[in-house]
């Protein structure tokens, strides 16, 4: 039996971010240690906060966990921008991951909505 957070599209796609970034990351040249840590550790912290958030019981505990995973999701940007000016990723590659990350964002901003609506 699955978790009811692992049926959720955005953590579904946050998950997939985090492959394509841990795949890009393999990449990079020696020295540049402190940006594959970072930019791997932002982008794995959005999926494991929506995972962290779905298993509380209030909505208080539930809003800050969300509210964390897309915080993450916006710190993920300029590191992604770093790599395009750095050359470890192309325009290409770098547009695909931003864009993903702007929907997931907005997906997060609709579960903390949502939580929001509820309390209404």
């Amino acid at each position: 039996m699955a978790f009811m957070f692992e049926n959720l599209q955005v953590y579904q796609k946050a998950v997939d971010l985090a492959d394509q970034i841990a795949r890009l990351t393999e990449k990079f040249p020696r020295g540049y240690y402190f940006l594959v840590d970072q930019l791997n550790r932002a982008a794995l912290s959005i999926a494991t906060n929506l995972a962290e958030g779905n298993g509380r019981f209030t909505k208080a505990d539930r809003r800050n966990f969300f509210t964390i995973a897309r915080g993450s999701t916006q710190e993920c940007v300029p590191l992604l921008e770093v790599a395009r000016r750095r050359g470890f990723a192309d325009d290409a590659r770098h547009e695909t991951l931003r864009t993903e990350l702007e929907v997931i964002a907005k997906m997060i901003s609709g579960l903390i909505n949502g939580l929001d609506n509820r309390e209404r």
